[in-house]
């Protein structure tokens, strides 16, 4: 809605809505569903078509947006970040009532693993079904959370999720964290986009997931520049359990599962009767068959935890569960309802091949509670989104990666620790990986204990527990900056980051206005009708963020992009630059030396990027850094290469 536009006998934006409801329904109306007045100028409503329309074709009508559907993205983390101690609306089913009714509990378990992710005080003695995990303690112990529940049954609607982002700007919260994203909007049209450049504006700082729909790429969601966009990684803990197959080597797994294992040797089977039983699915398997036998299964087709379920159902007393070619994805490690484990690919290959070719095979299996000091961490989780962000490739995300594999944190007890309804189950804890839970909580604690003016990128590292480049869970090659972003967070450089990149409302309107967009867009993200984007990036390249995202063709060839630093560390600070560049593009970057003076100095550097070979391929998905660093500090800052035919 257009504020200004409000007509003087109406005293309140509620009078004005209601009325302009009612003309548009032809009468008195309860339609109302929230009314918006602080990351958003209007409301929401139920309308039909005919009457959104009407509506829509007022003149104090700035904009009108079908409501869609966002999706969740659902211990030992902080001594693995190093962390020390002094750092809507949900309607529940009413048996036999179709009456709704408001509730703020936590019904599925994914807003009390988050919030206290990231707030909360540490418990000693934290079990999982029998796994006992140690201590519980979120990221920032002494932070007050304010929670807001936006997501119901399946989905976070764009309307709940505004009107959640509404109410804490008004209550003034310092920090948001969301674990939630949908697809790729329009920046006018996203609600978390939207909500955040209020936030920013308030000064809040706003982080966000990337998303779970790797290992594919142009898959990260929440990309806007003023989101600190975020994405999972493991840590140096697991989960595993033993098998160890008859006169086999020891082949190592994954489970959750925490009773007694099969010490003794028993049979294995596979593939044991109907069409589809390889998988386990419910009804298929041979309970004459499988009685008193470990069942090897195929993963897809049904919920892992289903699996395990049939298998009991059928008599089996152990599972192990095996990825395939065409569901090879991460290995998970899930709360079973028996003895289970889960196993990849290659090991799954052989296991079928053993049952297979031996007339007996036989099988035992140990589980523990948990390995700590595994190597290589962090390593990428697979299922972690990748840039680019579509609607803004110009602007490298995502940001950074943070733990988001098997956290522990509490869990409500209105849920079980799985999503079966046939888990009659209840945990105080659960330990929960970002395909459900968010790395969002964690950025959270980051930004409490380092408050700076800007953004650095200094904080993040990019190198693993063994001293080399963090890698990729999808092959194990080396995380490109389109996977880890800037490198994994890094709190206790984040304290002294030396060097920070500056943005401001101005900067990022600059940026909106170089979308393209209509100036009522514009004017929706912005809120402010009195925009006129008479500044503008030409390339949105241009904004002062630290990273670089060049996108070339044949006819750019050479690009020159600035960047301006801010001194937070020493008075008298000096920096050298080194770079290290693809063989395909020069990259040269003047000054090469920053010398600053007081505190809050800043100093600019431009970058001339060039490419050295005609042939586009030699270029595209090429990356290196450009580093700024002294005795004290390495400013590390990514720069991509894309090339696009024109």
């Amino acid at each position: 809605m257009r504020a200004a536009s409000k007509p003087t006998p109406f005293n309140t934006q509620m009078d004005w809505y209601m009325s302009s409801l009612s003309s548009a329904t032809s009468g008195p109306t309860d339609n109302l569903l929230y009314m918006y007045e602080n990351a958003y100028q209007g409301f929401a409503a139920s309308l039909e078509p005919e009457q959104a329309e009407a509506l829509r074709k007022q003149s104090y009508v700035l904009g009108m947006y079908e409501d869609v559907p966002l999706k969740l993205h659902t211990t030992h983390t902080p001594s693995f970040l190093k962390v020390k101690d002094e750092f809507g609306y949900y309607y529940v089913h009413v048996e036999g009532n179709t009456t709704g009714v408001l509730s703020p509990r936590d019904h599925q378990g994914h807003g009390t693993h988050t919030a206290s992710t990231a707030a909360g005080s540490p418990v000693p003695g934290a079990a999982f079904l029998g796994k006992v995990m140690g201590t519980a303690r979120s990221m920032a112990p002494h932070a007050r959370v304010a929670i807001y529940k936006v997501c119901w049954d399946s989905n976070c609607w764009n309307s709940d999720i505004l009107a959640g982002m509404d109410q804490a700007i008004k209550d003034g919260v310092d920090i948001m964290s969301l674990s939630l994203g949908g697809s790729d909007m329009f920046y006018f049209d996203n609600s978390v986009t939207v909500g955040a450049f209020t936030a920013m504006e308030k000064g809040i700082f706003v982080s966000a997931l990337a998303g779970n729909e790797g290992p594919e790429s142009g898959t990260v969601k929440n990309g806007a520049p003023w989101i600190m966009t975020v994405s999972a990684s493991s840590i140096d803990r697991d989960l595993p359990a033993n098998i160890f197959p008859w006169q086999w080597t020891t082949i190592t797994g994954l489970s959750k599962y925490a009773q007694a294992g099969l010490d003794k040797p028993v049979g294995l089977v596979y593939n044991k009767g109907i069409h589809g039983s390889n998988m386990c699915l419910n009804g298929t398997l041979d309970p004459a068959a499988v009685k008193g036998k470990v069942v090897l299964c195929d993963r897809g087709g049904n919920e892992r935890v289903e699996k395990g379920l049939v298998v009991r159902n059928a008599g089996g007393i152990g599972m192990i569960l095996a990825n395939t070619q065409t569901s090879d994805r991460d290995l998970a490690s899930d709360p079973h309802f028996l003895r289970a484990v889960m196993v990849g690919v290659t090991t799954g290959n052989t296991m079928r091949q053993y049952v297979m070719s031996d007339p007996n095979p036989t099988v035992r299996v140990t589980f523990t509670p948990y390995r700590l000091n595994v190597r290589p961490a962090p390593v990428v989780a697979k299922f972690s989104s990748r840039g680019p962000y579509n609607p803004s490739v110009q602007i490298l995300k995502l940001d950074v990666i943070a733990p988001g594999v098997d956290i522990v944190s509490a869990w409500t007890n209105d849920a079980p620790p799985t999503k079966s309804p046939f888990d009659k189950r209840r945990v105080q804890f659960n330990i929960e990986s970002a395909r459900t839970t968010s790395r969002a909580p964690r950025n959270f604690s980051i930004h409490i204990m380092h408050d700076a003016t800007g953004t650095s990128m200094s904080c993040p590292h990019v190198l693993d527990n063994t001293r080399r480049p963090i890698t990729d869970g999808k092959d194990s090659s080396v995380a490109d900056p389109w996977t880890l972003g800037s490198g994994h967070v890094d709190p206790q450089e984040a304290l002294s980051p030396g060097l920070v990149y500056n943005l401001t409302r101005d900067d990022y309107m600059a940026f909106i206005c170089g979308l393209n967009y209509t100036i009522e867009q514009v004017q929706l993200v912005v809120r402010d009708p009195s925009v006129n984007c008479s500044r503008k990036f030409s390339n949105l390249g241009e904004l002062n963020y630290p990273s670089f995202s060049v996108i070339m063709n044949e006819n750019r060839t050479v690009i020159d992009y600035a960047r301006e630093v801010t001194n937070v560390g020493a008075p008298g600070s000096t920096y050298q630059v080194a770079i290290a560049t693809p063989r395909s593009v020069a990259v040269n970057v003047q000054p090469m030396t920053l010398a600053f003076g007081p505190v809050g100095d800043k100093k600019r550097y431009t970058v001339t990027f060039a490419a050295n070979s005609t042939n586009g391929t030699d270029i595209d998905k090429t990356y290196g850094f450009i580093t700024w660093y002294n005795r004290e500090h390495r400013v590390r800052t990514p720069m991509v290469f894309t090339y696009m035919l024109s």
